[in-house]
């Protein structure tokens, strides 16, 4: 029975706005279903016929159609009848009072069409056509259509009415709205979407020359890109085009035409705040409804109880095209300058300058009773929170300010040495001081942080030098010698004679001194050298050579490992490393020792999330003392600060750096190291090539046994 419980109120209620006649007592005596046609269709056989077409309406989700038969009573013996076939599921029979309800369970949403024939009732199902319209002056039909072509109200109007205004506004999530005035409830109005375009026909309508025009309204950031209205024979065609994912629905209220587009969401129906509307979707065509009645029938399709104020009056037309039942309520409170408040599953709806007011009185009687309500004091024991910070916090006296807690009469005691807080206020407030004390007072879960910072070298080094020179022991002026050969001008002066000296330096020899540079990887290291000197047979002169060679290669990794353990939501630093004293001048002009650091430093915010994983604010330092400089030594600096979500126990890479240095460097005498084979004699060549990698690794534990943290 619950599965149309709401329709069913829906239709009692309807039946608030209908005028009851004089009717005999007919009696449903069988419910069969059949196709006519290729069209479902449920006879109803009554003993008598009915006075007129009974109104319904359809339920979109899940898929239903209910009749309402004022009058009529079931004696077919049956509450439910199973039909499977076709589009219909089963119809259920209820009774109640002098009316039954007729509910169709069917497979896909379907409009209908109902007609008497004799003693019996033809409800017809035909997915996707117009529904068919009671000939009452209060009608309630609902309609779900999988056609993109839709018949939203039908033409009552004889003559030619002119549109009033048209215009496009953004509503608050994102939807283009287009607001159109009609002259009268009586348009008619056909929405359709053709392509990627939505098309609306204002049946005997004419556009003033003023509206006849294409709006661009693509700088309004919704789906819709353009409004084109133009004079179609006699009716407006009006073409909205959109773009992107996006979704309509249509409503009307009194003499107002609303067409809006919003973006596609994966679940329309699916509440997400600031966003959209939880209700199921319906669709609904009045004319001239009581307010309080309308309001009657959005609650019974709610399941919401409503108190609707005594000062709520008056009628209004309203046509609403697959829109959530809570949307619905606001358009028609909205129309009529009403508001609403709910408490659990009632709603309290009244205009809203007397709800204003009743809650201004409301509010000023709270007032006067804690102004005159007995104070009471209360002692509150807290644990891991510190009594101190929590009065201030309720006075609004903390670091960070806030609104006071406590009443105008109230105060508050922190004793710090037994941690208790002693509160004196009215009894409705130590309650609420006492439920925020509840919440605060809990032991703060812990987060040991591991951090491994790994960096890893790995050098190569190759150097090749030569040292060339010849001396000579021997001067001839008559001779066959006539040019003198050495490393400097001492050298050649000293072997022609120009100068005396017994003995010079044999570097002074060296014409070509490119040996392997020392240390080309580490200033420790020397070259290898082999030298080999030719002479005459006189040993008289020489010719020397020198060469040398040095290959180095070499690797290290560096691994440092800070861990450190700090509650939820609380920054730790842990940090170790030397300070380097370096000169600083004064203001004075004097020189003072100040000190810079060379540290490993791990500072880190953990922020546990309620799936059991970390939120971590890092900032990790790796620094080392640099070269030696005039004003002290530099530090050699690498810096990762970055935000990361780690699930609990699992390892992270915050940051890698991956360096490659190549060096290659040749000193050579010009024009003669250019020579092939031979210029090696005149040149030396060095290679360097260094590599360094930079990885740092992040590891959060939340600590759930207090051993585990020791």
């Amino acid at each position: 029975m619950r599965s149309w419980t709401a329709g069913a109120a829906l239709v009692l209620a309807l039946g608030l706005a209908f005028p009851m006649a004089s009717w005999a007592e007919p009696r449903i005596t069988s419910v069969t279903g059949l196709q006519q046609g290729g069209t479902d269709v449920v006879r109803v056989e009554l003993s008598e016929p009915l006075k007129a077409v009974p109104a319904g309406f359809v339920v979109q989700a899940p898929p239903r159609v209910a009749i309402d038969l004022p009058g009529v009573t079931n004696s077919s013996g049956k509450s439910s009848i199973e039909v499977n076939q076709g589009n219909v599921r089963s119809v259920s029979v209820a009774s109640s009072g002098d009316r039954t309800r007729l509910v169709l369970n069917l497979k896909v949403p379907s409009s209908y069409r109902a007609e008497i024939q004799g003693n019996s009732l033809l409800i017809s199902l035909d997915t996707g056509a117009a529904p068919a319209a009671a000939s009452t002056s209060t009608t309630t039909t609902t309609t779900t259509t999988t056609s993109s072509d839709t018949h939203f109200a039908n033409s009552q109007n004889a003559d030619v009415l002119p549109l009033r205004d048209i215009d496009f506004r953004r509503g608050a999530d994102g939807a283009g709205r287009i607001v159109v005035n009609l002259a009268s409830t009586q348009v008619g109005v056909d929405l359709k979407q053709q392509g990627k375009d939505l098309v609306v026909d204002f049946l005997r309508s004419s556009a003033p020359d003023r509206l006849r025009r294409r709006l661009d309204v693509s700088d309004f950031g919704t789906p819709v890109q353009t409004v084109t209205t133009t004079q179609a024979g006699d009716h407006v065609h009006m073409v909205v085009t959109p773009t992107g994912a996006w979704e309509h629905s249509a409503y009307q209220t009194d003499n107002q035409f609303v067409l809006e587009v919003r973006p596609a969401k994966n679940d329309p129906n699916k509440l997400v705040p600031g966003q959209g509307y939880t209700g199921q979707r319906l669709s609904l065509n009045f004319q001239s409804i009581e307010i309080r009645a309308l309001l009657q029938i959005i609650a019974d399709f709610s399941d919401f109880n409503v108190v609707t104020s005594d000062s709520v009056t008056g009628t209004v037309t309203l046509r609403l095209k697959d829109v959530p039942w809570d949307q619905a309520l606001d358009i028609i409170l909205q129309s009529k300058g009403l508001d609403k408040r709910r408490s659990g599953n009632v709603l309290l709806i009244a205009p809203k300058d007397e709800l204003a007011a009743k809650e201004q009185v409301d509010l000023e009687a709270k007032k006067k009773i804690a102004d005159l309500e007995p104070m009471h004091m209360q002692a509150f024991q807290l644990n891991y929170t510190k009594a101190i910070e929590v009065a201030n916090g309720l006075t609004g006296a903390g670091a960070s300010g806030g609104t006071r807690m406590l009443s105008i009469r109230g105060s508050v005691i922190a004793e710090s040495r037994t941690n208790q807080l002693f509160v004196t206020d009215i009894p409705a407030k130590l309650e609420e001081i006492q439920a925020l004390i509840a919440r605060i007072d809990v032991a703060q879960r812990q987060v040991m942080i591991e951090a491994r910072i790994v960096e890893a070298s790995d050098n190569f080094g190759r150097a090749l030098g030569v040292k060339l020179g010849t001396t000579s022991n021997a001067f001839h002026v008559g001779g066959s010698q006539y040019v003198g050969v050495g490393g400097n001008y001492n050298a050649v002066a000293t072997e022609t004679g120009q100068t005396v000296a017994t003995t010079f330096p044999l570097t002074d020899g060296q014409f070509v001194n490119f040996p392997a540079p020392a240390g080309v990887v580490s200033s420790t290291a020397t070259a290898a050298s082999f030298a080999l000197s030719l002479f005459s047979a006189s040993a008289s002169r020489f010719l020397n050579l020198e060469l040398s060679a040095l290959e180095e290669d070499g690797t290290g990794r560096i691994i440092s490992s800070p861990r450190v353990i700090t509650a939820d939501q609380v920054q730790a630093v842990v940090e170790a490393g030397e300070e380097l004293p370096y000169q600083q001048a004064t203001s004075s002009g004097a020189t003072s020792v100040s000190f810079q650091k060379a540290q490993i430093r791990l500072q880190v915010t953990p922020q546990i999330t309620p799936e059991g994983n970390v939120i971590l604010d890092v900032d990790v330092n790796k620094d080392s003392v640099g070269r030696s400089t005039s004003a002290g030594f530099a530090i050699d600096t690498k810096h990762v600060k970055t935000t990361a979500l780690v699930e609990n126990g699992g390892t992270v890479v915050l940051g890698g750096l991956f360096q490659q240095n190549e060096q290659n460097v040749t000193d050579k005498v010009p024009f003669l190291g250019d020579i092939p084979f031979l210029g090696n004699l005149f040149k030396n060549t060095s290679k360097l090539v260094t590599r360094t990698e930079l990885l740092i690794f992040i590891t959060p534990r939340i600590i759930t046994d207090r051993t585990a943290a020791h």
